[in-house]
């Protein structure tokens, strides 16, 4: 029997969904667990887009999507959201590809950019697929470690140090799965910086510039004059929205590398569901109240984690700037993080990530999400804090 491919050893499931895949089969077993591993809002998605949806189906919108990039009300929905949000001017028939979900989107740039062998920088912390996708297309990542003494920011002499000839992008998430850590002006010129000097390719990806606290807006790569023609912007419904389940993404950047993308494109996915794009159509250009209760609402909940690990002996967690995860960390303790996961799993029976699926190699820090229910949250923080002394 033929053997599966080379580049499958090479790749694992999410260690994401393996941990909420692990929340699950807990609770089937009876057992009180309380699983922060995943990525997904808690909030139903808002009416008006469900009714949308509900609509197109009725009207008959269940055949293959034209064009295939997107419907059109979907594209220059995105197109005027972009130059809205981000002060980023994109023409919605040819910059755009609405995709199934924002992994594909991803995917899809990748392919479209790397040659294979080429080299894609990752700032870690990453959010686990970036690695595994870079993979996938034939690149190979290379991991830059940052540190939490810093609040993980970038240094332009730091990644400087990791190019090669063969370097061809680097990947950016602001606000950042996990940290919550958001670019500051200087590690914005310190990214637009690099990728001029070295001739590369930005991916930004904004999938939760929604999310933000403190009354700061998110900055998009694309809005950076000096770098626009390089950077491909990764977005789409699931986080501000509410609308995981949706599976609904784009890519957007300049017309060369998206038309590539685009072929590839109609070689896989073809397109999104359509009647799903009518849904986000009216999310584009619908009421944005909803998205602010959602955000007041995740910023509550940051205030609550970020104080409740920083009382609990021997953690502490640094500010989140923000999407909806904590990232503690252990701080005296000869545990690697998969070992402290294990423990908080098997004696508070609450489900986190180990850093190692974020690519941190050195400090023991955890994962929780807190799209949550402030209750269930306040109950995992009591269980931990009981058992904190396990950790050390």
């Amino acid at each position: 029997m033929p053997s599966p491919t080379l580049l499958a050893k090479k790749i694992s499931k999410s260690p994401t969904i393996a941990m909420n895949d692990k929340a699950k089969q807990l609770a089937a077993e009876g057992k009180s667990v309380i699983g922060l591993a995943g990525g997904e809002p808690d909030f139903d998605t808002p009416p008006h887009i469900v009714e949308a949806a509900i609509k197109a189906l009725r009207d008959g919108e269940t055949r293959y999507a034209a064009p295939s990039k997107g419907i059109r009300p979907l594209l220059e929905a995105i197109a005027a959201k972009t130059e809205r949000d981000n002060d980023v001017r994109v023409d919605p028939m040819t910059d755009i590809i609405v995709t199934p979900g924002g992994k594909l989107a991803l995917f899809l740039a990748l392919k479209a950019m790397l040659d294979p062998g080429d080299e894609v920088l990752i700032p870690a912390p990453y959010w686990v697929s970036y690695p595994s996708i870079t993979t996938m297309v034939g690149g190979a990542p290379v991991t830059i470690e940052t540190s939490s003494a810093d609040n993980y920011r970038l240094d332009l002499d730091h990644m400087k140090a990791f190019v090669t000839p063969k370097t061809k992008a680097i990947i950016i998430n602001s606000p950042c799965n996990p940290t919550g850590h958001m670019l500051s002006s200087a590690e914005i010129e310190a990214v637009a910086t690099l990728a001029l000097e070295n001739d590369l390719y930005i991916i930004s990806d904004d999938i939760y510039e929604k999310l933000n606290f403190d009354g700061r807006p998110a900055v998009s790569l694309a809005s950076i004059p000096e770098i626009a023609d390089r950077v491909v912007v990764i977005n789409g419904m699931s986080k501000a929205y509410a609308m995981t389940g949706w599976r609904l993404g784009w890519l957007a950047g300049p017309t060369s590398l998206i038309s590539v993308a685009g072929m590839f494109n109609s070689q896989t996915s073809t397109s999104a569901a359509t009647f799903t794009q009518h849904a986000a159509v009216a999310a584009l250009t619908g009421p944005q109240d909803c998205v602010e209760e959602m955000r007041k609402s995740y910023e509550e909940r940051r205030d609550f984690m970020v104080s409740a690990f920083n009382s609990i002996p021997n953690m502490s967690s640094p500010n989140i700037e923000g999407a909806f995860y904590a990232f503690p960390k252990v701080n005296e303790t000869s545990k690697t993080s998969d070992e402290v996961a294990n423990i908080i799993l098997d004696e508070a029976v609450v489900v986190g990530v180990p850093g190692s699926a974020f690519g941190v190699s050195k400090d023991a820090h955890i994962r929780f999400s807190f799209a949550e229910d402030l209750g269930k949250l306040k109950e995992a923080v009591e269980r931990i804090r009981r058992i904190a002394d396990k950790l050390a």
